[in-house]
Parts: structure tokens; C-alpha cells; sequence
């Protein structure tokens, strides 16, 4: 049973050997590692507190897009309205102009019409005047078949043309 109930040799060095390492540690270990704990602590405060600020401006930003989006938004509207105000000018002008083309041409054909129709008319009086000559002239040629039957129409024509 000696193995299992140490002896006080073996405790005091088994404590010395503690209270060195301790020592040791103390010196060489725990200042390291305390501030290395440390400098880590403080990196994950700064981390946090950048991570806090990234958020913010990230807030921010997302608030000024928002007011980009609307901005754009309306000047889309705005933009849109436009070009339909102007679209439906054009498309009252081009009526207008249509409209106004439209009379000339037909003011034109009228015109035109009128005059064809004075150039129908004119050459209808000269076809029914040649006419009338060439009937009265067949007339009067069976008529006047004899010289004496023309020398009395001529006297009766001479007389009508002193009296006027």
C-alpha cells in the first residue's frame, strides 16, 4: 500500500514543481496569452463597432436609394407624361395639317372640275355653233338653190344688218 499513500518527499516535490510551473506560466505564459486575449478582445469591440457603423451607412445608403428609386421614379412618370402630351400634339397637328391638305386638294379638284367643265362647255357652244352653221348652210344651200332665191336673202340680210 505504499504505492497508493505517497510519501512527503514526493509531495514536496511534486509541489515545488507546481508552484515553479505556476511561476513560470506566471511569467512567460499568462502575460502572452492575457494580452493576446486582450488585443483580441479589443479587436472584436473594434470589429463590432465597425460592423455597427458599416450598418448605419448601409442604413444610410438604403435610405438614399429609396430616395433615388422615388426620384427616378417620378421623373420616369413625369417623363412618360410628357412624351404623351407630345405625342398627342403631333398627332393633332399632323390632323390639322391632313385636314388642311386636305381642303387644298380638294379646293384644287373643285377648281379644276370648274374649269373642265367652262372647257366642256365652251367647246359644246363651238360644236353646236359649227353645227348650226353646217345645218343652215345645207338649208339654205337646197333653199337657195336658185340665183334669184339668193339674191333676195341677201337683200333681206343686207336690210336686217343696216337696220341694226
Amino acid at each position: 500500500m505504499d504505492l497508493v499513500t505517497p510519501g512527503f518527499g514526493l509531495d514536496f516535490w511534486t509541489t515545488l514543481t507546481l508552484l515553479l510551473l505556476i511561476v513560470l506560466l506566471r511569467k512567460f505564459a499568462w502575460k502572452p496569452i492575457l494580452n493576446a486575449v486582450d488585443s483580441r478582445n479589443q479587436q472584436i469591440e473594434e470589429s463590432l463597432k465597425a460592423a455597427d457603423l458599416a450598418k448605419e451607412e448601409m442604413a444610410k445608403l438604403n435610405d438614399e436609394n429609396k430616395k433615388i428609386l422615388e426620384q427616378a421614379m417620378d421623373e420616369r412618370k413625369r417623363i412618360i407624361s410628357d412624351a404623351q402630351e407630345a405625342n398627342k400634339e403631333i398627332i393633332a397637328k399632323a390632323k390639322t395639317d391632313a385636314q388642311k391638305e386636305a381642303d387644298k386638294i380638294i379646293d384644287s379638284a373643285r377648281a379644276t372640275i370648274v374649269h373642265e367643265k367652262n372647257v366642256a362647255l365652251s367647246q359644246i357652244k363651238d360644236l353646236m355653233a359649227d353645227l348650226s352653221i353646217d345645218v343652215a348652210k345645207k338649208v339654205l344651200e337646197r333653199e337657195l338653190s336658185d340665183d334669184a332665191k339668193q339674191r333676195e336673202y341677201a337683200e333681206s340680210v343686207l336690210k336686217d344688218v343696216n337696220l341694226n
